[in-house]
């Protein structure tokens, strides 16, 4: 939970708490009022200096964080401990406020359950085994609220969004790329094992990895080796765009946040979710940024029948930069002017990459705008991003329309959740072109330049090389790759997608089926809870009736045992009278039959124990029925 915060505030948490364990048991503590002051007049204004305010989620946290500090210092009585722990409960709500990531939700159960644990050992009082009798406790507490707990997040009304709370705002750089490709920009991204998103395919038709391509936003604005989409997506396409004669492919897709506006789908996304549109380039368009975690279902189709492009879209996907060189538009020249078909002057261009010596690289060196040049004639090294974006500026000298598109490509199938995950490395860009009586056709120069990429994944393509652009250490990373670690991170992985699945996306709209699933019908979230109110309450009532009859019943169990023991004692001559203890009793009965004293000593302490203790430990009851049953053995040896 501590890691959006300034790095300092960990850190005097985890000083004091040393400072206090040096410090009780010599006596210490933080006495002087001015020091105290002057303490949390310093560490306020070193808030402000790191977060540049007192305002906000992370300045406020970071307050919560000192003043548990300084109250660790300065805690002394009974009052104090236990205030310590109600701050150490509200540190575990701020985490789950900060993260919802399941490693942290766990973490945080362990520090809530914890401090429970502190908290019973506190008013226990130090005793033999300490540390494992409040442990049990604590679990035992936690285990009688669980089935609460299920069934509130089960049917207590809920807000839409479910348990998101994403407050700390994610950066637009968190997507992996932006609405600008330069050169360099998604190269950088090889290294970042960061999710993107998951996906399933619930109708079962799965594409092949080289048909994955994950269409995130398209660039038409060409600079030479740069493009950019366009300032706004001004005009929205309908709702839906007709399929060319496919029924589509489903998709469901939980999307990490990222700041922007886009959204991802398989080429091509024909019907968008809610609170999205198709924005120009057929790409979906969120209408409020992606702040957190979002889970939306779409329809993809593999080919669209829109076969029309109008004069200005033509003349805007033509635009070339003015400075490109004669040596370039003598190449495209070239293409042409052996055949004027557009698909003959694509497959020249492509068989130009094929065969040109071209190679592809993480790490080709830098490149700048008007390096195409460079890039084509010299040296002819690049990533994806170097091979969609100068092969969309050949086309458009061409005269063939065309624009560049970013998403990913491919992704690693989880065996255990049936969902496929795409991870920031999965990073792509290829590129577009607009054929006659056939519209859109995407053309992926790399695939002709690197053909492994493409076909096998970024990983395998760099593993089967042996390219070492990447900083990750290779024996990490092979050990990683062993069929055991991976099977373990597979399932760590389906876990993590369960969990945001089906308890962090569990929104209102989410109960609503759930309840109709198990036939309640529900009218108005005041009624769903009046209902919640009422099962909750007749589960206490069943718990604490259950709890009073065994409670009784062991009782109960205790006396008759009890009375056993003495009719056995009376019968060897010490009978119990009516006014006396059973200390009292055991003295006298111990005089009276001397060679079984220690057995009625034990009898009778392990009596007093169950009947008066505030809460006697499980095992004293079987020592109880042992001891007595022993007594009873003893005492009829003797009589015969």
């Amino acid at each position: 939970m501590f890691g959006g915060l300034a790095p300092w505030i960990p850190i005097l948490f985890l000083i004091t708490l040393a400072a206090k364990f040096w410090m009780e048991p010599r006596g210490y503590r933080l006495r002087s009022v001015l020091f105290k002051v002057v303490l949390a007049a310093v560490t306020l204004g070193a808030i402000f200096f790191s977060y540049g305010s007192v305002k906000g989620i992370e300045p406020g946290v970071s307050l919560i964080v000192v003043l548990m500090s300084l109250k660790i210092l300065e805690a002394h009585t009974a009052r104090e401990f236990q205030v310590m722990v109600i701050f150490g409960w509200v540190l575990c709500l701020c985490g789950f406020f900060l993260s919802q990531d399941l490693a942290v939700a766990l973490c945080l159960l362990v520090a809530f359950s914890l401090l429970l644990v502190a908290l019973i050992q506190f008013h226990r009082g130090s005793s033999p085994g300490a540390f494992w009798s409040p442990l049990r406790l604590a679990g035992k507490l936690l285990g009688q609220a669980l089935p609460l707990v299920v069934l509130l997040f089960l049917l207590f009304p809920r807000l839409p969004a479910g348990f998101r709370f994403q407050i700390m705002q994610p950066s637009s750089g968190t997507a992996g790329f932006s609405d600008r490709l330069s050169p360099g920009s998604i190269a950088t991204l090889t290294n970042s094992s960061q999710v993107a998103f998951r996906v399933e395919f619930p109708d079962g038709r799965i594409p092949s990895p080289a048909a994955m391509y994950w269409r995130g936003v398209v660039l038409s604005h060409d600079e030479g080796f740069e493009w950019r989409a366009p300032d706004s997506p001004a005009s929205i396409y309908p709702a839906t765009i007709p399929l060319s004669g496919d029924e589509g492919i489903r998709q469901w897709i939980t999307i990490e946040p990222h700041g922007g506006h886009w959204m991802f789908a398989l080429d091509w996304p024909t019907s968008p979710p809610a609170g999205a549109s198709l924005a120009p380039g057929d790409y979906l368009w969120s209408r409020e940024p992606i702040r957190k975690p979002r889970r939306y279902e779409v329809k993809s189709s593999l080919a669209i029948s829109r076969k029309e492009l109008s004069s200005r879209e033509r003349r805007m996907l033509l635009e070339v930069p003015a400075w490109l060189s004669p040596a370039v538009r003598e190449l495209v020249q070239s293409w042409t002017s052996s055949s004027a078909n557009p698909a003959a002057v694509v497959n020249s261009a492509l068989q130009f990459f094929r065969s040109g010596g071209f190679q592809y690289s993480l790490s080709p060196g830098p490149y700048k705008e008007r390096d195409l040049d460079e890039f084509l004639f010299h040296r002819r090294l690049g990533f994806c991003e170097h091979y969609a974006s100068s092969f969309a500026t050949l086309m458009r000298l061409a005269g063939i329309p065309a624009r560049v598109v970013v998403g990913y490509l491919g992704g690693e199938y989880n065996e255990f959740g049936r969902f496929f995950l795409v991870r920031q490395s999965d990073t792509h860009a290829w590129c577009e072109v607009w054929l006659p009586d056939k519209g859109w056709q995407r053309v992926d120069p790399t695939s002709v330049v690197a053909p492994e990429r493409v076909n096998l994944g970024l990983d395998s393509f760099l593993a089967r090389r042996a390219i070492p652009n990447r900083t990750s250490n290779t024996f990490a990373r092979n050990l990683a790759q062993r069929p055991i670690f991976t099977k373990l991170r597979l399932a760590w992985d389906s876990i993590n997608y369960a969990w945001d699945t089906r308890v962090l996306s569990f929104d209102a709209e989410a109960q609503q089926s759930f309840v109709a699933e198990i036939g309640i019908s529900v009218a108005s979230p005041f009624s769903l809870f009046m209902r919640i109110l009422i099962i909750a309450g007749g589960l206490l009532a069943i718990y604490g009736g259950w709890m009073r009859f065994r409670s009784r019943s062991r009782a109960d169990r205790v006396k008759a045992l009890y009375q056993r023991f003495c009719r056995k004692a009376a019968r060897l001559g010490a009978e119990r009278q009516p006014w006396e203890g059973p200390l009292d009793f055991a003295m006298r009965a111990a005089d009276l039959v001397p060679d079984q004293s220690k057995r009625i000593q034990n009898i009778s302490n392990t009596y007093i124990a169950l009947r008066y203790s505030r809460e006697p430990t499980p095992s004293l009851l079987d020592t109880f029925v042992k001891g007595v049953n022993a007594f009873t053995f003893a005492t009829r040896g003797r009589r015969k």
